[in-house]
C-alpha cells in the first residue's frame, strides 16, 4: 500500500497528464524513498520515472510544466520529482541516455538529472509500477562497475565539497547547522557507503542503520542523531552553541565515511544477482 499522500498526488498527476497529453506517457515508476520504503510524511519528495512514447518536444514540455504547476498547487501534496525517459533509455547505459525533461523543485529543466545508474538500479531492484510493465519485464541495464564508478565520482566532486565546504563561513555551513543539514550530510555520505560496499541501494535511513553497523561505536551518536532529524520535518536548534558543535561532528563523520568509501571501491563490487 502507498502512503496516502503518495497515491493522492500520483493520481492527481496521471489524471492531469492524460488531459494535457493523451497516450503519452507509458510508464510510471516510483523510486526514492516510497520505493525503498522510507517516505517520510511533510518531509520526503514523490521521486518518479515517467516513460514517454517518444522523447518530449518543446510542445510537449510546455504542457508538462503546467501539469506540474497545477498539481503542485496543491499545498498538502508531498512535492513530485523525477526524470522523463523512453524505454530504450532504459535498456541502455544511463551514460547514454539522452538530455531530457527533469522535474524539480516546482520547475522542469532540461538536463542529465535523473539520468544516472542509481535511478536505473533503483528502478530494477525496487521500483513500484503504476502504469506499464513491471519492472522485471523492461530489461533495464544495472552494470555494478559503472553504478560503482558513478558512485565515486559523486563522492569526490559533491559530498567531498560538501564536507570542505562545511567548515568555514559558507551556505553549506549555515546549512550544517540545521537538522535538515545533519541528516543530509551524514545519512548522505553513508549510503554511498553502502553502495559501493554492496553493489545496491538503501533509502537514508538504512544509510543510517548500516553506518552504526558499519563504523562503530565512535560515531554511533551522530549517526542517531541524524536518524533523528530524517523522521522530523526541518526545524531551528535548540542553542547556536550545540549546533556548532553537532556540526563539528557531522562534518568529521562525512570526512571519515568518505575516506572508508573510498577504501570499498578499491575492491571489486559484489554482485548480488550473480550466483555464487
Amino acid at each position: 500500500m502507498l502512503p496516502e499522500s503518495v497515491q493522492r498526488v500520483t493520481n492527481s498527476y496521471l489524471s492531469a497528464v492524460d488531459d494535457a497529453l493523451p497516450g503519452v506517457i507509458e510508464g510510471l515508476y516510483l523510486v526514492g524513498s516510497t520505493a525503498l520504503d522510507d517516505f517520510q510524511p511533510g518531509v520526503s519528495d514523490v521521486d518518479f520515472i515517467a516513460v514517454t512514447s517518444a522523447p518530449i518536444d518543446i510542445e510537449a514540455e510546455l504542457a508538462l510544466s503546467s501539469v506540474h504547476a497545477r498539481v503542485g498547487a496543491d499545498p498538502d501534496l508531498p512535492a513530485l520529482q523525477g526524470p522523463y525517459v523512453t524505454f530504450d533509455d532504459l535498456r541502455a547505459s544511463p551514460a547514454r541516455a539522452a538530455e531530457g525533461p527533469f522535474h524539480h523543485d516546482g520547475s522542469l529543466e532540461t538536463g542529465r538529472q535523473g539520468r544516472s545508474p542509481v535511478e536505473w538500479v533503483t528502478l530494477a531492484r525496487h521500483g513500484i509500477c503504476l502504469r506499464g510493465p513491471q519492472p522485471s519485464a523492461l530489461d533495464i541495464a544495472t552494470d555494478l562497475d559503472e553504478l560503482a564508478d558513478w558512485t565515486l565520482n559523486n563522492l569526490d566532486r559533491y559530498w567531498a565539497v560538501w564536507a570542505n565546504r562545511s567548515r568555514g563561513a559558507t551556505p553549506t555551513a549555515m546549512a550544517m547547522l540545521t537538522d535538515w543539514g545533519v541528516a543530509w550530510g551524514v545519512l548522505g555520505v553513508s549510503r554511498l557507503h553502502y553502495t559501493l560496499a554492496t553493489g545496491e541501494i538503501t533509502s537514508k535511513t538504512g544509510a543510517g542503520y548500516h553506518a552504526r553497523e558499519a563504523f562503530g561505536f565512535r560515531w554511533t551518536k551522530i549517526v542517531n542523531e541524524a536518524l533523528r532529524c530524517r523522521a522530523h520535518p526541518p526545524g531551528p536548534p535548540e542553542s547556536m552553541e550545540a549546533a556548532m558543535e553537532r556540526r563539528a561532528e557531522a562534518t568529521d563523520f562525512m570526512d571519515f565515511a568518505i575516506e572508508a568509501a573510498r577504501s570499498k571501491r578499491r575492491a571489486p563490487v559484489p554482485n548480488p544477482d550473480q550466483d555464487d
